[in-house]
């Protein structure tokens, strides 16, 4: 079984996510390319951001904060030699929860749906760090 594929999908994810906020910024760093210097303090330029494009860069911090959980349960287990079924289908749950929800809060950013999919994400992600802890202490 392999728990490494819905690692690679949610790095391929990530990877989208930083060419959707590229692209979102380009035209306006080459408008501003002279002046650059200036937007050195992100706090100061989040508030002129037009809300499209503030959804795009929490959506890619997002993707920098719980997932770098899933990449180590998922590097543990498979390093452990404990990859199974229920790891493997919670890993793709996981990654399809994170996808929906970059899709949802890239677009339109409805919260309660967010939040939905953000647990559903958490629980499976929870699922796998609990058997493997069970797993890790003898039971």
């Amino acid at each position: 079984m392999d728990i490494l594929s819905p690692v690679l999908a949610m790095l391929v994810l990530t990877l989208a996510m930083i060419i959707v906020l590229v692209g979102s910024r380009l035209p306006i760093i080459i408008k501003n390319f002279p002046n650059l210097q200036a937007g050195k303090h992100s706090d100061e330029l989040r508030q002129n951001i037009p809300v499209g494009m503030r959804n795009i860069t929490d959506n890619h911090n997002h993707l920098f904060e719980q997932p770098v959980l899933f990449y180590a349960t998922a590097f543990y287990i498979h390093l452990s030699g404990h990859v199974d079924l229920i790891h493997v289908r919670c890993a793709w749950a996981y990654f399809g929860f994170r996808v929906v929800h970059s899709i949802v809060q890239a677009t339109n950013n409805n919260v309660a749906t967010r939040l939905i999919m953000f647990m559903g994400a958490t629980l499976a992600l929870a699922v796998m760090i609990v058997r493997e802890t069970i797993v890790g202490l003898g039971g």
